[in-house]
């Protein structure tokens, strides 16, 4: 049986992929197309679960959905009404939460299992789009508040014990860039400004990806926990607002100690969103 893949994907803003919104068409392809490649949808070596680490579901410690079935909740706001009436049927799985938590509890992290939560739109967002049949089961992860780096490292290392049980793990945030305020302003401001910017997150951009693409295990995790220092962080993720972040951490430190990342890159609202992988097909 062959290792599930980790992905640490970018979701997008609110509901607007689903909604076909134009800054997102990269970002939509991806999901449709890039991201059911990696996970092998459709193929022999389709996961048989899925473990979703969620930027919209924050905690003091980690929880791990554990019903069979989940409602949804539709954490944005100022939508159409259509954004409202969305459903993601995929089935929860008991023993997978259970496993998860056990992983968990054998990294010494402390968890709970957490049936009454719904699923939020880091979650069913791109899967309705990666993943519309909604057949694979699916448990979802909070991050947490602290948003120590360390901690969600290995948070990653307890999950990659799943990946031998052919279940993979999903990263579900923004991990190149998440500020709101910046974003607002990107859709109005001049070519020439956009362009300012840009040139900013090529940097930050750069140097996210020589630490998480990094070949050597220790390097990844040396380079994650001191993300708050590489150039322009805090322009891409407000301080205390790095929730969108947190996700390519974990899957970070899911992936194997000498397995090497690789990556494709979206454009939305002319900056470029870098998506993370390891293991399944190489996309481009």
């Amino acid at each position: 049986m062959p290792v599930a893949p980790v992905i640490a994907l970018s979701h997008g803003g609110g509901p607007l992929p689903v909604l076909d919104d134009p800054e997102h068409k990269s970002i939509i392809y991806s999901l449709k197309n890039r991201v059911p490649k990696i996970l092998g949808l459709g193929t022999p070596s389709q996961p048989r679960a899925i473990v979703l680490v969620t930027a919209h579901w924050t905690t003091g410690d980690a929880n791990i959905s554990s019903g069979k079935t989940h409602e949804l909740v539709y954490d944005y706001y100022n939508f159409p009404p259509v954004a409202y009436t969305f459903k993601y049927p995929a089935p929860g799985e008991p023993d997978v939460a259970r496993s998860v938590k056990a992983a968990f509890d054998a990294e010494g992290l402390p968890a709970e299992l957490n049936g009454e939560r719904g699923w939020d739109h880091g979650l069913y967002i791109p899967m309705m789009l990666v993943h519309p049949e909604a057949d694979i089961p699916m448990v979802q992860v909070s991050v947490l508040q602290s948003e120590d780096p360390e901690t969600h490292l290995r948070m990653g290392a307890a999950l990659s014990r799943l990946r031998a049980d052919n279940i993979a793990v999903v990263g579900s945030g923004f991990a190149s860039f998440h500020n709101l305020a910046t974003m607002r302003a990107l859709r109005t401001v001049s070519a020439d400004q956009r362009a300012a910017f840009k040139a900013e997150s090529d940097v930050w951009n750069a140097a996210l990806a020589k630490a998480v693409t990094a070949k050597d295990k220790s390097a990844r995790w040396q380079g994650l926990k001191a993300w708050r220092q590489m150039p322009h962080a805090d322009k891409m993720h407000p301080p205390n607002g790095g929730e969108h972040f947190m996700p390519l951490i974990v899957c970070t430190g899911a992936a194997g100690d000498d397995e090497e990342a690789k990556t494709y890159k979206d454009t939305y609202l002319g900056v470029d969103i870098y998506t993370f992988y390891w293991g399944g097909e190489q996309v481009g």
